[in-house]
């Protein structure tokens, strides 16, 4: 009996048991950090520290637009894309220009809008003389300019409405293949017409008098 106790697998070979053999480091457990995983927004909060307080005078705040600006190269490099940008679109160049405004139709169109003057182009003039009724005290003075505008507008509308129809109609033969909105042409018409020459975008690019 003595002899069996003394050869049992615990100890063949001076092994210790399993359980003995790995020790107090196999028993013990890794270190926890004893505290819940924080959230990535808190955690960006700290991280980031408190919002400054908002400028309270206007000298604080043109200092902090002032720290905020960007580069002077940058803002360089910018206003002369933009300036570019406004030249090639007034030269008519397709990559620059607005979709409205794209493609031989409606270059065609402007082409025949600006062969001619029109008396819509004198509907901002228009704009300032319906604004000077609205200003002079004289009370008969003010029912003159107001007939005065509502017989030109009248005008302008029946002059655009005629323009349109033409215009669009001259697209079509001269574009067939294209398929051409009449509203949509007629009031592109109606909107360069009643323009000044000099303020349109894109410029110009034939003479009064010349036939497109």
């Amino acid at each position: 009996m003595r002899f069996l106790r003394r050869s049992t697998p615990a100890t063949v070979g001076g092994d210790k048991p399993a359980g003995e053999a790995q020790g107090p480091a196999a028993t013990a457990r890794p270190d926890g950090k004893g505290r819940p995983t924080p959230k990535r927004r808190d955690a960006q909060s700290k991280r980031r520290g408190p919002a400054p307080p908002p400028p309270r005078t206007q000298r604080e705040a043109a200092r902090y637009a002032k720290a905020n600006r960007p580069d002077r190269p940058n803002r360089d490099q910018r206003r002369q894309e933009a300036a570019e940008r406004r030249e090639r679109m007034a030269a008519g160049d397709d990559r620059y220009l607005l979709p409205r405004d794209r493609g031989p139709v409606r270059a065609y169109v402007r082409d025949v809008v600006d062969s001619r003057p029109h008396l819509m182009g004198m509907f901002m003039p228009l704009a300032l003389v319906v604004l000077l009724s609205l200003v002079v005290p004289i009370p008969s003075i003010q029912q003159y300019l107001s007939l005065f505008s509502l017989i030109v507008l009248t005008a302008m509308i029946v002059e655009g409405v005629f323009l349109g129809v033409q215009v669009t109609r001259r697209a079509r033969a001269k574009f067939p293949k294209e398929s051409i909105n009449g509203l949509g042409t007629g009031w592109y018409v109606f909107t360069r017409a009643s323009q000044l020459r000099r303020l349109r975008i894109p410029k110009p690019r034939v003479a009064r008098g010349a036939n497109p």
